[in-house]
């Protein structure tokens, strides 16, 4: 099985699909590795700020590494912001059956609530050079994009809004 773990920047994608190599074993992939290694490879001109074109670049890449996992029957977490919302109709219904997609929404609350938390945990599992400069507006606006897009797909979605680990974690069972 492979699984598409999507949400913005800050939602704990990566801590996310640690957690199921912690539990199942399932090795994962971070889109955010892909990134940077094209970029300090000088295999693109792109900045990591360049997120609409990264996702253009990155997402044919990911899409095949699954599409390969899906034949070989290899279990693999996918994880990243550059997942796009159209996903799906880049897979075949044999395909479908093979992957299981999370998207990790942060809610209003959530963030006003635990705004300096988020940032604090922004390296909980890879370091940020520089730190975290992402904004509250940001973060709130990106979330209910995806909130919005994920409803309008009929895509699973999980729900951050009293504790990242209270609503994250039981949802791993699931998968």
């Amino acid at each position: 099985m492979v699984v598409l773990i999507a949400g913005c920047s800050h939602a704990g994608k990566t801590l996310f699909a640690q957690k199921l190599l912690e539990r199942y074993g399932y090795p994962y992939l971070s889109l955010d590795h892909l990134k940077m290694g094209l970029i300090r490879s000088g295999n693109i001109s792109l900045t990591p700020e360049d997120d609409e074109e990264l996702e253009k670049r990155l997402w044919p890449i990911a899409r095949e590494i699954v599409k390969t996992a899906v034949e070989n029957r290899q279990n693999l977490s996918v994880e990243g912001c550059y997942i796009p919302l159209d996903w799906k109709k880049d897979f075949g219904g044999e395909y479908l059956k093979h992957i299981r997609y999370r998207c990790l929404i942060m809610t209003e609350n959530y963030i006003n609530s635990r705004f300096e938390l988020i940032k604090k945990h922004a390296c909980a599992i890879e370091k940020r050079l520089g730190g975290s400069s992402v904004s509250k507006r940001d973060l709130i606006a990106e979330n209910t994009r995806n909130l919005a897009g994920c409803e309008k797909n009929g895509y699973d979605y999980i729900l951050i809004d009293k504790d990242w680990e209270r609503d994250c974690l039981p949802e791993i069972q699931y998968l």
